[in-house]
């Protein structure tokens, strides 16, 4: 295979799309900023990436996650949340969001899932929330579109 017909590696991308990579870390670094707990953040990262089936995604934020204290047994269990005792309320309701806009297919999040959600956030961390879903979403793409090595 020819130079013209690589896809890019995850350096590369850094390299020859800073602008657009700046973007996608402002978003991050936002949602960081509003105070929302870190470690539910990358729970949310991690099921979406295993939703979607990105292996360089879900590498580096089952670090992340390791990192700000997310205890193993969740780590483990999250493809089983629904049927896991190891989720508070609050955790279930962010990974069932997750799991409503990753899996959008041609239909719109459902009113019933943007209501649950708000028994137990805020209006404003489901916002937030829904960015960090949104940014991992995108990232999961572009990492699965150029094939990034995990």
């Amino acid at each position: 295979m020819s130079e013209d017909f690589a896809r890019p590696t995850y350096k590369a991308f850094t390299e020859r799309a800073p602008d657009i990579y700046a973007g996608l870390a402002a978003l991050t670094k936002g949602v960081d900023a509003t105070g929302l707990d870190k470690g539910l953040t990358e729970l949310v990262k991690v099921r979406a990436s295993q939703l979607n089936g990105c292996a360089f995604c879900l590498k580096f934020h089952l670090g992340v996650a390791r990192k700000a204290g997310v205890p193993q047994e969740k780590l483990d269990l999250l493809a089983a949340w629904e049927e896991a005792t190891a989720f508070s309320e609050r955790e279930k309701a962010a990974l069932a969001w997750t799991e409503e806009l990753t899996l959008l297919g041609t239909g719109a999040a459902s009113q019933d899932a943007w209501e649950a959600l708000l028994e137990e956030f805020s209006a404003d961390e489901a916002m937030f929330l829904t960015v960090a879903i949104a940014t991992i979403n995108a990232w999961n793409r572009i990492g699965i579109a150029f094939n990034f090595e995990a």
